[in-house]
């Protein structure tokens, strides 16, 4: 009795781990076109914010931007 306690604790064991193993997901994140601001010189800086943004995900971790960053651009003047 003992011993099928074990076999049945050790294989439920094995399959609740095999399961969480299949659950990650992949998505896709497709970095949105940015359209130039002429009201102002700051601009969101989108790429270092997909980077993160990927990490996090990759991670299980959900990121939330209270204040973006910034990035200065060029104007051709």
């Amino acid at each position: 009795m003992n011993a099928t306690v074990r076999v049945a604790v050790l294989s439920l064991s094995i399959l609740g781990l095999a399961a969480c193993a299949g659950t990650q997901t992949k998505s896709s994140y497709v970095e949105p076109a940015s359209a130039p601001r002429a009201e102002s010189s700051m601009s969101r800086d989108e790429r270092y914010i997909a980077t993160i943004e990927r990490i996090a995900r990759n991670r299980g971790i959900d990121v939330v931007w209270v204040n973006p960053p910034q990035r200065e651009s060029v104007q051709d003047e």
